[in-house]
């Protein structure tokens, strides 16, 4: 069901060629683009008939208007299982404990007397926030997406999400239940890359957007990386990974329980358990068939993500090779399941969330601890965070200086700006002293 990497001994190499020996899923988000760019040009030039057109073609439903009626996301929440609303209330409220601490406050920095540079914060104007409706629905992301946004001070907030022929071309009655319940009145029935694309350009019903975030499949991060420049984006996110670190302390039931929770969302997703130990991989694997026949979505995502390439139980000498083998995967979701998990969990340096010891599964992380879930795949956490509140922040620096402070440093700027070959720049400076640099005290 799953295959295994032995990387004990010589066989662990040092350096970058240890990335290419572990599992990872294929995502050619390059041969991606070329498929989406007819489909964004569309939307930018046919504006709203080309996104009920693409609604057709691929959700298999004719819209009579993109963008979701007031009246469907009120009814949508009134109507929403009691059960379910106390559960996406209760993540509301950790996930706005967790994003409003990240909130930076202006700074400012006195240089010289006379001189400051202040550094504030500026909230992006107006974002588009991306939730998927494929194979399952997410009113996690929902709340992943809005709660950093609104906690960073974003005035205008959009939402899209695919249109579903079963609801009658909305989006998942939840997706609109969840939008209600945060406050979120724009909503869009809009999918994949005509989503991005409405974002990017704007169209009759939606004005363009600075910023387009969340999580999708390959046409998804594929626009976004047609946009790139035009737009700012979160992330190009890929199949979802877990990554377990585990010695032979860690419970196999547990283990075996979680490679599981990621397979299911994607035959893509990447299951990755990383050990020291053969008794342990021995058990897990042995634990993996009863337990995946007792689940669903066996068939179409679980077993063809668990047999996939992106898949496998690594097997290493000690924690410090398991340490090298997790930090060069560089996982969206890491799990600590050894001795002394904190400590160990202090020496990992690429992860896009790490989750502590056996009460800790990436499932909490999912739905209920306060962190975000949307955070980097394919091996982007060794240069990228997860979506927070800084996400949606801009800083800009306020430069103030009096005339004495200016003349202070006025021929170092002279000095350099000759150094560059660039006169002019240092002409600026001596302008406003008449023309004659003032000697430094």
């Amino acid at each position: 069901m799953i295959s295994r990497i032995d990387l004990r001994g010589d066989a662990l190499p040092k350096g970058p060629a240890l990335r290419d020996l572990l599992p990872r899923a294929d995502f050619d988000v390059s041969a991606a683009l070329e498929k989406v760019r007819p489909i964004c040009e569309a939307v930018h030039h046919r504006g709203d008939a080309a996104l009920i057109d693409f609604a057709e073609k691929f959700d298999g439903v004719r819209l009579e208007s993109v963008r979701v009626p007031a009246q469907a996301l009120g009814d949508a929440l009134e109507q929403l299982d009691p059960a379910v609303r106390a559960a996406l209330e209760e993540s509301v409220r950790r996930a706005r404990i967790v994003h409003r601490e990240q909130r930076r406050t202006s700074h400012t920095t006195q240089v010289v007397p006379g001189g400051t540079v202040t550094e504030k914060w500026v909230p992006v104007e107006r974002v588009g926030l991306y939730v998927p409706g494929g194979r399952s629905v997410y009113p996690s992301s929902v709340i992943m997406n809005v709660v950093p946004a609104q906690e960073a001070g974003v005035g205008s907030v959009a939402l899209a999400s695919p249109a579903q022929a079963e609801f009658g071309g909305l989006p998942h009655p939840t997706i609109l239940a969840a939008c209600e319940l945060l406050g979120v009145d724009e909503v869009y029935a809009a999918g994949g890359a005509t989503a991005v694309a409405m974002f990017a350009y704007g169209t009759e019903s939606c004005p363009p957007a600075n910023m387009v975030t969340g999580p999708g499949n390959i046409w998804v991060a594929a626009a976004k990386r047609y946009f790139t420049g035009l737009i700012g984006i979160d992330s190009e996110a890929g199949p979802t990974e877990i990554a377990v670190l585990a010695d032979g302390t860690a419970d196999p039931v547990h283990v075996a329980a979680d490679l599981i929770s990621q397979a299911e969302h994607d035959p893509l997703a990447a299951a990755v358990l990383v050990t020291d130990s053969v008794e342990l991989a021995d058990a897990v694997e042995k634990e993996l068939a009863p337990q995946v026949e007792a689940t669903k979505h066996i068939e179409d995502r679980i077993r063809p993500a668990l047999a996939g390439r992106q898949s496998a139980i690594v097997l290493v000498d000690g924690i410090d090779e398991g340490l090298r083998v997790v930090n060069a995967y560089g996982a969206e979701h890491l799990e600590i399941q050894t001795a002394d998990a904190a400590a160990v969990a202090e020496r990992v340096v690429n992860a896009g969330a790490i989750f502590i010891g056996p009460w800790a599964p990436v499932s909490l992380g999912d739905y209920a601890a306060g962190s975000n879930h949307v955070l980097p795949t394919g091996g982007c956490a060794c240069h990228s965070s997860g979506l927070s509140v800084q996400s949606f922040l801009r800083g800009i620096h306020v430069v103030d200086y009096t005339k004495d402070a200016l003349a202070e440093v006025a021929h170092h700027v002279v000095t350099l700006a000759e150094a560059e070959d660039l006169p002019a720049h240092g002409a600026a400076i001596k302008a406003r002293f008449g023309w004659k640099v003032p000697e430094s005290k």
